[in-house]
């Protein structure tokens, strides 16, 4: 697989001693298949949803954790499998991923409860969190420093920011044609032919001895589950809960801890001195509040498409197509682009495509058309995409040494994870709340106009018709969108101020060396 810009991107430093097989496309394609399996199972079930509702008797608060059990483990455990991969060679740790990854997406399909897929998904996150950081550590391994490896970090990059997209065309697809347990099967097939051709053609890495940070694993992961539990259960019972309240409580507990764990910690998941430079850490939030908005708006749309404009799973899949395809488009330009502008310049001009998307989003109404309303938003949401992965990926990796790589890409990936899922749980709040809010509007209209059989059969069920629904849904979701909108614009600013503006000096400072907290 080539990189599909063809070009050079800017000069990634970080101290490999990469020795690249005799067969650097089918390893890049090893390495991208992987990711690319790992990245679009946060999104492939979502058309399925309302089958597997019906298949396994879920109530609507327990559907959303289809895919929170996923996201979370996946992106609280991130962390310690890239820790694994530098301590006990990235091939091996990557191999053991992708088993687990494929035997948790077998037992998943054969579910036969609500509790069995839950418990799949959970495993699936696990096995994700331990391949994904290793493949992109297995680029500084597999691939010489400079043209060929930032061609390699392109391709890995579009497939990271396409997949989400590419796993709602593959879920309509598998869900319309087979069942909804394909959307799982699938990756039971690809997971061996990648568990074959891994020891063929990828080399191994040099372990790094070192020790497992089990502790802030653990608390780390704990604390996200916490707090995505507390926004969840918020959309549905209110912020005076007890249960609410109790769940943020743990979060901070747990999150706190987490921070004091590494602190102490001689040897963690999270080294701490990696945010010290300005640069990485700006790049982090960045990447943590673009996710959040992309998972939301995929959510919010599978459920306006299906639901308002009436598509079927396969023609919902569909309509998310022009996102991989403007992410495809502007991912090769930004790997063209930034030998000669840098990332920041990049960055901003694809925070304010995104942005702008978000915010055409917001006027989504229960009568709006599917070009206009939708594909327009999206496109330029995923034109902005394009311009920002490749970048934000270069500028998280730059000047980390080898023996923080793994700990790098790991953290990279997390915060996309954790951004996507605990974003989708803030939004989700959002939207609950302004339900019940435009659901009593509505109720109160159709009230006034309707039979007395009408309006005992809507006391008896509390089930509006459905050209009142249509309106609750899609004012629900132009509210959500307005804090998505949030999300990009604050994304914006931390890229404008924390970005350095000379961004081409990250390329002539040596690995390990980098200025912390320059802002030249």
């Amino acid at each position: 697989m080539a990189d599909p810009s063809g070009q050079s991107v800017q000069p990634v430093h970080t101290r490999s001693g990469a020795q690249p097989g005799r067969h650097p496309a089918l390893a890049l394609t090893v390495i991208t298949s992987a990711q690319l399996m790992i990245v679009l199972d946060a999104t492939i079930v979502n058309v399925a949803l309302p089958q597997i509702q019906r298949a396994l008797d879920f109530t609507p608060t327990g559907l959303s954790w289809v895919l929170n059990a996923y996201t979370i483990t996946f992106g609280g455990l991130l962390l310690l499998g890239g820790r694994a991969g530098d301590i006990l060679g990235r091939r091996k740790v990557f191999i053991a991923g992708i088993v687990i990854f494929a035997l948790a997406s077998l037992l998943g399909g054969l579910a036969q409860s609500a509790g069995w897929l839950l418990a799949a998904r959970a495993l699936q996150g696990v096995g994700g969190a331990i391949a994904s950081p290793t493949a992109l550590s297995l680029i500084t391994t597999n691939f010489k420093e400079g043209e060929e490896r930032n061609r390699a970090f392109g391709v890995f990059a579009a497939a990271s920011g396409a997949g989400a997209a590419i796993g709602l065309l593959a879920g309509g697809m598998l869900t319309s044609w087979l069942s909804w347990r394909w959307t799982l099967f699938v990756n039971v097939p690809i997971g061996i032919l990648l568990v074959l051709a891994t020891p063929r053609y990828l080399r191994e890495s040099e372990p790094h001895p070192g020790r497992f940070d089990l502790a802030g694993a653990l608390t780390s992961t704990a604390g996200m589950v916490a707090l995505v539990y507390g926004f969840i259960r918020a959309a549905d019972e209110g912020w005076g809960d007890q249960l609410t309240l109790a769940s943020f409580a743990a979060a901070v507990v747990l999150l706190a801890a987490f921070v004091l764990i590494e602190r102490r910690s001689q040897q963690p998941i999270t080294p701490l001195r990696m945010f010290a430079n300005r640069d990485r850490s700006s790049s982090y939030v960045v990447m943590l509040l673009f996710a959040a908005a992309m998972f939301g708006m995929f959510f919010f749309l599978t459920l306006f498409v299906q639901n308002v404009l009436g598509y079927s799973p396969l023609e919902a899949g569909f309509a998310f197509l022009p996102v991989p395809f403007a992410i495809g488009i502007t991912a090769q330009i930004a790997s063209r682009m930034i030998p000669r502008t840098g990332p920041k310049l990049l960055m901003i001009i694809g925070g304010v495509l995104a942005a702008g998307g978000l915010v055409l989003l917001t006027q989504i109404k229960a009568d709006s058309s599917y070009v206009t309303g939708l594909m327009v938003p999206m496109t330029l949401f995923g034109l902005g995409m394009g311009l920002i992965f490749v970048p934000v990926t270069i500028v998280a990796l730059s000047g980390v040494e080898n023996r923080d790589s793994g700990a790098a890409s790991g953290l990279l990936n997390a915060t996309q994870m954790v951004g996507g899922s605990l974003g989708l749980a803030v939004l989700v709040t959002v939207f609950g709340t302004a339900s019940r809010n435009e659901g009593q509007e509505q109720a109160a209209k159709f009230l006034a106009t309707a039979t007395p059989e009408q309006a005992a059969a809507f006391q008896q069920t509390q089930q509006l018709p459905p050209q009142y629904a249509s309106e609750v849904l899609a004012h629900s979701i132009s509210s959500s969108f307005r804090l998505a909108a949030l999300f990009a614009v604050i994304a914006l600013v931390a890229i404008i101020i924390g970005i350095r503006s000379k961004s081409k000096t990250l390329a002539a400072e040596p690995a390990g060396q980098a200025t912390p907290g320059a802002a030249k």
